[in-house]
């Protein structure tokens, strides 16, 4: 296309500033920067477009467009959001290097401008939109780009017809084309994310399909762009980890030419994965340092300090000091040789986010520490009172879970285990190191149960539970089959249901006829039943130390 039809498209919002006598040039491409030496990524024929960031004062504008003419750019569209009116001497320069040049209108975004580009620049429109992408993850990789993953999704959309989104390892929307209209539906998003993880623990390559309802996806691993192949000797390392592109087509016949576009896709997606990453770094080293604090015994005072350092970070705005709760996850692996603290790390980070919330940037406020082969996340809340239903405010075990458990069994497979803890909420540093080990404790006990992902909060601390996953296995094996092994012999030839019948004896405080009712039996029945359990266990059902017992014999079973 050439320059003079950019013109004649009003909805791009363009006026045209000078160089009038150069409008029959042809435009090959576009390119966005605001890099005071964009040359590499030039090659000739582009309409660049600009916000002017790399203008500091008058002097600059002179190379910049003189590299540009060097470099055969077809035009210069200047964005007016940055600073109202292109400068004079903007317009000066292109002047002397015979560059037309455009304002864009601050109503007109810059993607608007690529998509109607990238349309008319050919037939080929694969082709074409595939040097767009590598062109911005070009640009991405040296420095910011402007629009990240979206605008790639967009280009899909509009060039190709596809319907694509980028979500994390639990299935939570980080970002989605127009095409695609909004968030996909959170039960779908759980399913493609369990079979994408699911699919890689199998080791079955890229992209991967799947039927959900009545669509059909195809899944593409998004790995870090910086990682080396053969970096990980396990693909359980990252597996918790790696975020998906998810296609809504069937990829299984599509030529070589269009899964390299995608490929393509994934690695611009991989870049801002990866600068996501980096922006975490800060938020890390403070929970890094909070738990070292706590671990030592430092003085209140000194976790104080640090937490008033880190609450403006984790909740900007908020003004009066939060109150605190403490997370701790272990992710262990069969075998024990993978290290577990990194991926507990990264899947505690996912976890602790709203899984409704699209996007990276609500990651934000999560600061997550590792040591050892645990995850420890010191988490801010805004010193609220109680709901109104009396529940504490704050974080609670089965909700973290909820949305993600599915996705992360996939990922954990049958060699895999998540277990969490959540402590209460503290008002003051004097209270995080009891936070911590409470959490610790809380995760103990969802260690103890069965289940390949599991949690416990601090409220499961006050009752008998505590003590449980501190006995040894082969301790409570013997407890309970010396207990319970008569009265599953005796149900499995006679079909009396014994077992049954005690769990209900006990729930219901050891009272006949309560029981009898819920059994729909005769008492005399049930009179029977206890009495049979008694004479094959040696116990007594009328005394607390042998209900205690059986108490927990039914619970570590």
């Amino acid at each position: 296309m050439r320059l003079r039809a950019l013109l004649d498209t009003d909805a791009l919002g363009l006026r045209l500033l000078g160089g009038e006598d150069e409008l029959d040039r042809t435009v090959r491409g576009v390119m966005t920067t605001d890099l005071k030496d964009p040359s590499r990524y030039l090659s000739g024929g582009e309409l660049v477009l600009t916000g002017l960031a790399w203008r500091h004062d008058a002097e600059d504008s002179e190379p910049f467009v003189r590299i540009l003419a060097s470099t055969g750019v077809a035009a210069l569209a200047a964005g007016e959001a940055e600073l109202g009116d292109i400068p004079d001497d903007l317009v000066v320069a292109c002047a002397r290097h015979r560059m037309p040049l455009f304002a864009v209108n601050e109503s007109v975004a810059f993607a608007t401008i690529t998509e109607h580009v990238v349309r008319q620049v050919s037939g080929e429109r694969a082709g074409d939109l595939a040097a767009v992408v590598e062109r911005h993850r070009r640009m991405m990789t040296s420095g910011p780009a402007g629009g990240g993953p979206d605008v790639v999704l967009d280009l899909l959309g509009t060039d190709l017809d596809l319907r694509a989104w980028v979500l994390s390892p639990a299935g939570r929307p980080i970002a989605g084309s127009k095409l695609a209209g909004g968030a996909l539906p959170a039960g779908t998003r759980a399913e493609l994310a369990a079979a994408h993880l699911a699919a890689v623990r199998t080791g079955r390559r890229g992209p991967h399909r799947v039927t959900v309802g009545p669509a059909m996806y195809s899944l593409f691993p998004v790995r870090s762009s910086g990682r080396a192949a053969g970096a990980f000797r396990d693909v359980r390392e990252t597996v918790l980890s790696d975020w998906l592109l998810a296609v809504e087509a069937d990829a299984g016949d599509w030529p070589e030419e269009r899964l390299d576009l995608l490929q393509g896709v994934t690695q611009l997606i991989a870049v801002e994965r990866d600068r996501r990453d980096a922006a975490r770094t800060v938020r890390r080293r403070l929970a890094q340092e909070v738990l070292e604090l706590v671990q030592t015994g430092a003085a209140p005072g000194e976790i104080a300090a640090r937490l008033r350092v880190a609450a403006p970070v984790l909740l900007p705005g908020l003004g009066a000091a939060p109150h605190w709760q403490v997370v701790v996850a272990r992710v262990e692996w069969d075998g024990g040789e993978i290290e577990g603290g990194p991926v507990a790390q990264a899947l505690l980070e996912e976890i602790l986010v709203d899984p409704l919330s699209p996007g990276p940037e609500t990651s934000d406020r999560i600061a997550v520490a590792h040591t050892g082969g645990e995850a420890v996340a010191v988490v801010p809340l805004p010193a609220v009172p109680s709901d109104e239903d009396g529940s504490e405010p704050g974080l609670h075990a089965d909700a973290l879970l909820a949305a993600v458990r599915e996705p992360l069994s996939a990922g954990l497979n049958d060699d895999g285990r998540l277990t969490i803890g959540v402590s209460a909420a503290v008002h003051s540093a004097e209270g995080l190191r009891g936070a911590l080990e409470e959490a610790r404790h809380a995760r103990r006990v969802a260690a103890a149960r069965p289940g390949r992902v599991c949690a416990a909060g601090h409220q499961e601390l006050a009752s008998h539970v505590l003590l449980l996953p501190f006995v040894p296995d082969d301790v409570r094996r013997a407890f309970t089959a010396r207990l319970l092994d008569p009265l599953r012999e005796y149900d499995s030839r006679h079909r009396a249901e014994l077992i049954t019948t005690l769990e209900a004896f006990l729930d219901c405080d050891g009272s006949w006829t309560r029981c009898a009712a819920r059994l729909h039996l005769h008492v005399n029945t049930l009179r029977y039943r206890v009495g049979r359990i008694e004479q094959l266990t040696s116990r007594d059902l009328s005394r607390l130390e042998d209900k205690l017992d059986f108490f927990l014999a039914l619970r570590m079973s």
